[in-house]
């Protein structure tokens, strides 16, 4: 039990962020069918809201058990700057990408037969599938969608992380910082949200991706070069948001 409580921790906050966060996709975007739903669910804001919710849920359940990292980018960054040991990355991640898979997956079981009537019997890709994971707009080219968005969003979430987590200043007691990031990742989604679905945790991105190639087929790895947007740019946006904050506004020792 003791080994396994850590990425226990890591695949259940996940799973529940990333169930809640693609249901809200579903409910909100399928529900503007009137084959499927008598009247449409929820707006953008519905969105940004329930993935806010989503993280918040996610981190809280999970903190105690394992720190609630639930994204990779801040895995990498925790062990980059705040002495998280590099040898529990690799379940870290595997665990996060497993609740992603796992979250995404009962969420689509859930949305199944609104899929299917939504899509006249036939799912595609990015159609449907771009309501568990994430793909740029048509417009915004690969190198668009990974230099100027997502490595600035991932960034402004770790600043968030180390700033509420740092204990060598006054840190906000653990029950707020789920509060916190609820308004990170609101935030976040309500402001930078539309051209790449801010798509700031790879596990969130890849763990879907894979349960979408499943019954999407293998389109969802190709189109759009998906790896730069949803994967490396978080990655390289953790780094750049922990070097600012370690660099320029942490409390000295």
């Amino acid at each position: 039990r003791i080994l396994l409580r850590e990425p226990a921790a890591e695949f259940i906050g996940t799973l529940i962020l990333v169930l809640l966060g693609t249901a809200v996709d579903c409910q909100v975007v399928l529900s503007t069918n009137p084959q499927v739903a008598s009247s449409p669910k929820g707006s953008y804001l519905s969105i940004s809201f329930g993935w806010g919710i989503a993280t918040a849920l996610g981190v809280w359940i999970s903190m105690s058990g394992s720190g609630g990292h639930l994204n990779p980018a801040v895995s990498l960054a925790l062990s980059l700057f705040r002495g998280f040991p590099i040898r529990k990355l690799p379940v870290f991640v595997f665990s996060q990408v497993l609740g992603g898979f796992t979250g995404a997956l009962i969420s689509f079981s859930l949305y199944y037969r609104a899929l299917v009537t939504f899509e006249n019997g036939h799912l595609t890709t990015p159609g449907t599938s771009g309501l568990f994971t994430t793909f740029p707009l048509d417009y915004v080219s690969p190198g668009e969608s990974f230099l100027p968005t997502k490595p600035r969003r991932t960034a402004i979430l770790v600043l968030v992380v180390l700033a509420v987590t740092d204990t060598r200043k006054d840190a906000l007691p653990p029950v707020a910082v789920p509060f916190v990031l609820f308004l990170t990742v609101t935030g976040i989604g309500a402001s930078l949200g539309m051209q790449t679905s801010y798509a700031i945790n790879p596990a969130r991105d890849l763990g879907p991706r894979l349960m979408t190639a499943i019954f999407y087929g293998s389109e969802v790895f190709f189109r759009h070069y998906w790896i730069w947007t949803p994967i490396l740019g978080p990655m390289a946006g953790s780094v750049i948001g922990a070097v600012i904050y370690e660099g320029l506004l942490a409390s000295p020792q």
